[in-house]
């Protein structure tokens, strides 16, 4: 199976064989632009040749097998205008992280309430709705605006669809059906005959000819519950975080849509014949992100300084960082927030600015894995961890920590391109089985629970000062 993984800052593409052996692998990255008013925006062109250049070289790498499968994976949130007749995109896709649509959201606040019920989603601009009214009163209204993975697919194999997944992230599906709301749709002014069928995530969509013969198409997923079928979180209660441009958490919920009672968000994580599996969502929007910055401003000068600077101090010494440089998501829900270093002073280090931002990243995590348990019923008991960031041990312990649960990590970087493999193996009826994995380490807590409420309350409270709340 060819598996692509279209992400923020790069596209990864994937030749897994049937046990879930990585044959091949190549990556193109992608530049994403950031405007002051707080745009932040890709272009599709480039995006398309990420996704044809990472493909071709991963099937080389791999000795240019035969292939059985493509599958899609895609950033959720990310939407551009395009026409359906050329296929050409009109101007810039704007990125899941653009909070432009903030104005949007506040026209429609009183509709809030309503919307959560019926799509299990909070009125932000991170969701797809806004977006897209914020793009619309912008372009031809002519012109379709859908995410990313629907022009992709139209590209790759002739299909107007996208995955019950992704779907699930634009505020205009209902939550218990899995299909387009017209209360929601009617919301935002959006016709709902106009946008992409929506199909389960492993079934055939069509046939695609860019990397050589005719090769079904037939997996698709958002990237994040790709992520969660990879890292075999499917009875509910299982959870997983991935740290990449952000970090995301998502616990299934099995077959019971959960809409959260505690600041998450109830979407669809995956459907199967016609069978749909649904999961909890938390988002930390800036965590890769905000290692990126800690080195653009000369804090940090590499991702390995998390260990080598910020592991090398015992704590922050009183030192907090709250890493709202896109707003805050799940559980605040505060897309002005701005971001905050608190606590310095003469004696204050380097080190201790990068061990403040790993706890302020693994704090915001632990708030959303406490946040699942009580809409769960029951804390987790362990959380799974995949995304460059787990390469850092001292991330890992703390936060095995402020969890109190074990950390399991995931032994391969491609978590999102396995499940999309895997839906694409299953789509396809190839009997393949590339999900299998045992963790590469288990970290423990080794603080107690006292101390974890204690450190987490200190981070809230700074976090809730920096809102003004």
């Amino acid at each position: 199976m060819l598996a692509i993984d279209q992400g923020t800052s790069a596209t990864k593409a994937v030749v897994v064989a049937d046990d879930g052996t990585v044959l091949g692998l190549a990556e193109a990255p992608l530049t994403v632009q950031a405007t002051p008013d707080g745009g932040v925006e890709t272009d599709p062109e480039s995006m398309w040749a990420s996704v044809l250049a990472a493909g071709k070289r991963a099937i080389a790498d791999a000795g240019n097998p035969t292939l059985s499968a493509i599958g899609l994976g895609n950033q959720g949130e990310t939407i551009l205008a395009w026409d359906r007749a050329t296929g050409a995109p009109h101007g810039p896709a704007i990125v899941w992280q653009d909070r432009r649509s903030a104005e949007v959201c506040n026209r429609l606040i009183d509709h809030g309430p309503r919307l959560a019920q019926i799509t299990g989603l909070e009125l932000d601009p991170y969701f797809v709705a806004p977006k897209m009214v914020w793009l619309r009163e912008r372009v031809d209204r002519s012109l379709a605006v859908t995410t990313t993975d629907t022009w992709l697919l139209n590209r790759l194999c002739g299909a107007f669809v996208t995955d019950v997944a992704t779907a699930g992230r634009t505020l205009l599906l209902d939550l218990e059906s899995g299909q387009w709301s017209d209360d929601a749709c009617s919301i935002f002014d959006i016709d709902a005959s106009t946008l992409p069928r929506i199909a389960g995530n492993a079934i055939a969509l069509g046939e695609c000819t860019h990397f050589g013969g005719k090769v079904p198409v037939t997996g698709a997923c958002v990237d994040q519950q790709a992520a969660l079928f990879a890292e075999d979180c499917r009875s509910p209660g299982e959870a997983k975080c991935t740290y990449g441009t952000g970090a995301f958490m998502l616990a299934c919920t099995g077959s019971t849509p959960t809409r959260s009672a505690n600041g998450l968000v109830g979407c669809p994580a995956w459907m199967l014949g016609d069978e749909l599996t649904w999961c909890l969502d938390g988002q930390v929007y800036t965590v890769g992100a905000a290692v990126g910055w800690l080195i653009e401003m000369g804090i940090m000068a590499e991702p390995a300084d998390l260990d080598r600077v910020g592991g090398a101090v015992g704590d922050a010494a009183g030192v907090t960082f709250v890493p709202a440089l896109a707003g805050l998501a799940a559980p605040y829900w505060k897309p002005q927030a701005k971001a905050a270093f608190t606590g310095m002073s003469l004696g204050t280090e380097r080190g201790h600015l990068i061990r403040a931002a790993i706890d302020g990243i693994a704090a915001q995590v632990a708030l959303l894995a406490i946040a699942a348990g009580r809409d769960l019923g029951s804390p987790l008991t362990r959380l799974r961890v995949d995304g460059g960031l787990t390469r850092s041990n001292t991330l890992l312990q703390v936060q095995a920590d402020l969890l109190q649960c074990p950390v399991e990590v995931y032994p391969s970087p491609h978590a999102t391109a396995r499940g999309i493999a895997a839906f694409a193996a299953i789509g396809a009826d190839t009997g393949a089985n590339p999900g299998a994995w045992t963790p590469s380490a288990v970290v423990e807590p080794s603080i107690s629970s006292e101390q974890a409420a204690e450190r987490l309350a200190k981070w809230q409270a700074v976090a809730d000062a920096t809102m003004g709340h």
